[in-house]
């Protein structure tokens, strides 16, 4: 039976793919939260009726959509 130990040597592929898809977790992270952010003062935007606020904050949604 084959056993996995935390601080054992691992293949180098392995390493490269796991940092790959850590970066990959963080950057959905990251763009799921200014889009929430995004959301959010577009809501403020039409509570205002700011429509040029509006317009901008909407561009930018679409920008990291």
């Amino acid at each position: 039976m084959k056993r996995n130990f935390l601080n054992a040597p691992q293949d180098p592929g392995v390493e490269q793919t796991n940092l790959q898809i850590a970066e990959m977790v963080l950057d959905k992270a990251l763009r799921d939260f200014q889009r929430a952010q995004l959301l959010k003062e577009i809501d403020y935007s039409l509570r205002d009726r700011n429509k040029e606020k509006f317009m901008a904050l909407t561009e930018k949604l679409k920008e990291i959509s």
